[in-house]
């Protein structure tokens, strides 16, 4: 049975009116999202059916975990939306210019939060199945499958904006199912830009960043690096051999006691990679070894996953 996380009715309410001309249908907001959350617990169903039972729980971990934090993203969402009205509802004259720019930079924000709860899906689906770690012997192989359905992806909604700017609608869009158009059709309604189009331009820069780390991660493995990435919870850590860094990636930002544990231990925050990260040596897997919350998911240390140490425990067996 799902569970579902209350919907603020009257920020979705004020949000409409302050963007619609239209009245706000009591409960719609709640019942989108009642929908969005239905259709996440029927793909950990599926799931489920498909792996161990021992991966059960982690599923239903993740599927809860989505449905409390899009609550709270649609949320915040509405109450952004209801801070400035459009311009086509309050009019021209002595429009709040610099509230409407804080409005749009927030919207920005709570977007691409968006996005990485909708990555709560890909933990689903993945779940059970292996993922794509450096040590697994099919890495390559999953890797390039994942790139060739971003470069799709990125490809479709290439089309799908050349489409607009030619035709000024959707219908009739070759690549788009009808129920695809019309949440096209809804997310440019309450867009603020000026004109809107089906994608905006920071999805397009989003799957490009994907791509250019997929590409590199492929790269990677097929150097046969000594070094190998692994997941743990609530992040993943990676080896960037182009910037010689072993670097963190956290889903959310880590408490204060963490990252004291991660400045004692050589661990630098660098926001141009988004990353905590430290120089690309065997001293760095030491030291995140040293810190449990980096343990791997599947129980292992950082040091016995990476192909040096396999390597070196093979030698002293021959």
């Amino acid at each position: 049975m799902p569970k579902y996380y209350p919907i603020n009715e009257e920020a979705a309410r004020r949000a409409k009116n302050a963007n619609s001309f239209s009245d706000y249908v009591p409960g719609s907001a709640t019942a989108a999202y009642r929908e969005m959350v239905d259709r996440a617990y029927a793909l950990g169903e599926q799931q489920k059916g498909r792996v161990d039972p021992m991966y059960h729980e982690k599923i239903d971990g993740l599927i809860d975990r989505y449905a409390r934090k899009l609550a709270e993203n649609i949320n915040q969402s509405n109450l952004i939306d209801a801070r400035v009205p459009s311009i086509l509802i309050a009019g021209g004259s002595n429009f709040p210019v610099r509230k409407k720019e804080k409005q749009n930079a927030a919207r920005d924000k709570n977007m691409g939060e968006y996005m990485q709860i909708e990555g709560l899906l890909d933990k689903v689906r993945s779940t059970g199945m292996g993922g794509i770690s450096a040590d697994d012997d099919r890495a390559v192989e999953k890797l390039e499958s994942k790139l060739a359905g971003l470069e799709a992806m990125q490809e479709e909604m290439k089309t799908v904006n050349a489409y607009y700017r030619k035709h000024k609608t959707l219908e009739g869009c070759p690549v788009l199912s009808a129920e695809e158009i019309g949440k096209l059709q809804s997310s440019m309604a309450s867009d603020w830009r000026k004109n809107p189009v089906p994608y905006p331009s920071y999805l397009l820069t989003n799957t490009n960043a994907n791509i250019r780390r997929t590409r590199q991660r492929i790269e990677d493995l097929k150097s046969q690096s000594e070094y190998a990435g692994w997941a743990f919870p609530r992040g993943r850590a990676e080896i960037n051999e182009g910037e010689n860094r072993l670097q963190l990636f956290f889903e959310e930002k880590p408490s204060e006691e963490q990252r004291r544990e991660l400045k004692s231990n050589g661990f630098k925050w660098a926001p141009s990679q988004g990353a905590w990260q430290r120089q690309l040596t065997k001293n760095a897997i030491y030291a995140a070894g040293r810190m449990e919350f980096l343990r791997p998911e599947d129980g292992q240390s950082p040091y016995q996953i990476q192909p040096f140490a396999r390597k070196t425990e093979k030698d002293m067996t021959r």
